[in-house]
């Protein structure tokens, strides 16, 4: 039975307007690249929160299952249905009496205890730039004006969130979103900070740390380059922006200085930071444990990040579209997709609790949306939004527990529905943000970050 302990945190619909963005690399020898992308144009007013929460956690974990997992074949199988409904699985027994789950999930199914599974996640849109828009920023429809392809229209996704309400004092990233950038020729909506500006935006890391050569060139200085020929040269830049700024007051100026600045830190005083993706200091039983594939390593990196003090990581599993199962569903997950997942989330869970760090690491796990209940003509299952599941472990969240039920064809939701929003406001009250809270375009207009009601069966 599900706890009946829920909360309301309602917002303001509001408007935004396309905002602009400018690229900029190569500055003074650093080798930057594609940190220094996306440049916005204007920095955005100061916030106003809502009151202070107590935060439940430093960190917070989204593995994200790109192009939609099939519920019914991992966390929500229902063998009384019918044979087109049912697919090829039957559920196995987990270690929580009466939990039963997927059969190509073994160290997951061990580790259930740990978990609380959420199997009535709903939204109306299955499309996936417009679910990956919702699930990644927290909303529950399109904003004005927002599209299929990232603008700056778009709301911010959670690392931008929590950058603007939560600044950090060294200059360091507040989100990372790892390996892959989530693209169809033009990028996906919900990663990067939209309406809020380039200043807001996460650090994309779009190399596979599976990889022998795997290596972030952004955080090497070019050879040659001492840390103090590089703050002579920052001093001399320093001084000819004294004077540009005499001759310029443009935002772009000063948001490209601030940027600067940005990377600096990084280059400079990165620490952990930097050290955290020299994977290769982790010991060869790690990195076996965790499986020695671009799923396993990511979580890896993102549990190295959650060490090295970075409060958002998105670790995408896979590709634009990896777990997007038109065809050959069940052969696909059985021998593509879950076997990697399995030991990597498996591990991850794990080797936090392991390390002390599982209570104040809130691990999220979902796709966009679900799959149909009626398998197709190719043996595999399309878009389906109306249903779907997500599964959470750490952070204070009771594992061994079920939230939600769908109906008898995991089609529907038999009990109360959760939404983007719902997701959106557990993740940022988790980080200590109330969710209602204002921030500000780049047109100085209000906008409440988040609309939803933070999912508090998770605590019951």
């Amino acid at each position: 039975m599900e706890p009946n302990c829920h909360s309301s945190a309602p917002t303001p619909t509001v408007r935004r307007r396309e905002l602009l963005q400018i690229g900029f690399s190569g500055c003074l020898g650093l080798g930057m690249g594609h940190l220094l992308q996306n440049v916005g144009l204007a920095k955005s007013k100061t916030a106003i929160p809502g009151n202070t929460l107590q935060r439940r956690v430093k960190s917070v974990i989204f593995v994200f299952q790109t192009g939609a997992p099939a519920h019914q074949d991992i966390w929500d199988l229902k063998p009384e249905a019918p044979a087109e409904v049912r697919g090829d699985y039957l559920p196995v027994d987990t270690n929580v009496p009466g939990i039963q789950v997927g059969p190509h999930i073994p160290r997951l199914a061990k580790l259930a205890d740990k978990l609380a599974i959420i199997r009535s996640m709903s939204h109306s849109l299955p499309s996936h730039e417009h679910g990956t828009h919702w699930m990644l920023t927290g909303i529950n429809e399109n904003p004005i004006g927002a599209t299929h392809m990232a603008s700056r229209n778009d709301w911010p996704c959670y690392a931008s969130g929590v950058q603007y309400l939560q600044p950090r004092a060294d200059g360091l990233p507040t989100g990372v979103m790892l390996p892959t950038y989530l693209h169809n020729g033009y990028g996906f909506c919900g990663q990067n900070g939209g309406f809020l500006g380039g200043d807001f935006d996460p650090w994309h890391v779009t190399k596979d740390p599976n990889a022998a050569d795997f290596k972030i060139d952004e955080l090497n200085l070019f050879p040659g380059l001492t840390v103090g020929r590089f703050q002579g040269r920052e001093a001399l830049l320093n001084g000819i922006d004294a004077q540009r700024r005499d001759l310029d007051k443009s935002s772009a100026v000063r948001d490209m200085s601030t940027r600067m600045q940005q990377a600096t830190s990084i280059l400079t005083s990165a620490g952990k930071f930097r050290e955290a993706f020299d994977i290769e200091r982790e010991s060869k039983e790690t990195r076996d444990r965790y499986g020695r594939h671009a799923f396993g390593q990511s979580l890896l990196l993102a549990r190295r990040l959650v060490e090295a003090g970075v409060p958002v990581i998105q670790a995408n599993m896979g590709t634009m579209n990896n777990w997007d199962t038109h065809g050959q569903n069940f052969t696909q997950l059985k021998d593509r997709l879950l076997p990697p997942f399995d030991q990597g989330l498996a591990t991850l869970i794990s080797d936090l609790e392991e390390r002390g760090l599982l209570d104040q690491t809130l691990v999220v796990a979902t796709g966009e949306f679900g799959r149909t209940p009626k398998i197709n003509e190719n043996a595999g299952r399309d878009h389906w939004s109306a249903v779907f599941s997500a599964v959470f472990a750490g952070g204070g969240v009771r594992g061994g527990q079920v939230i939600g039920a769908s109906d008898a064809t995991a089609a529907y939701p038999a009990t109360r529905a959760y939404f983007p929003a719902d997701l959106g406001a557990t993740i940022y009250s988790a980080l200590g943000i109330e969710p209602e809270s204002l921030v500000y375009d780049r047109l100085k207009r209000p906008n409440g970050l988040n609309k939803g009601s933070v999912i508090d069966a998770l605590y019951c």
